[in-house]
């Protein structure tokens, strides 16, 4: 077995051990919602296209964002095109990101394609990062 293939059983093993954050059995009041979905955003702001210098969610990627009463959170998400090189991947990087939120339970993201992307969706702010303003 090669040392890279043991390193990751390694990393999986460790990740499968780590205990599971405690979650609170009542619904999020209206400052915890708050403070999650702030918290939220943030961590999806720390995800990049590799191709396009702007985060996800300013770029326009992010098209729902749905906090359950028991935290679970499932996010809607597309690609700034179906080939994307990083189509499998992105997915991966949103949910590690949020998952990383405390308070946060259990976190899906769905990747949809309809409506497809376009620049208008992007924030000024992406706008001008990339000098189109």
């Amino acid at each position: 077995m090669s040392e890279q293939h043991n390193e990751q059983e390694s990393d999986r093993d460790f990740l499968e051990l780590a205990p599971k954050k405690p979650v609170n059995p009542n619904p999020p009041d209206e400052k915890e919602v708050e403070d999650l979905t702030a918290a939220i955003i943030k961590a999806m702001k720390t995800v990049y296209d590799p191709e396009i210098p702007v985060d996800i969610y300013e770029l326009g990627l992010i098209y729902k964002v749905d906090l359950a009463d028991n935290r679970d959170v499932t996010i809607d998400m597309t690609l700034t095109a179906p080939g994307c090189p990083v189509a499998g991947e992105m997915p991966l990087w949103v949910q590690r990101a949020v998952e990383e939120v405390d308070g946060v339970n259990k976190v899906e993201v769905v990747m949809t394609f309809d409506p497809p992307w376009t620049p208008e969706r992007m924030s000024d702010e992406a706008r001008l990062e990339l000098g189109w303003m």
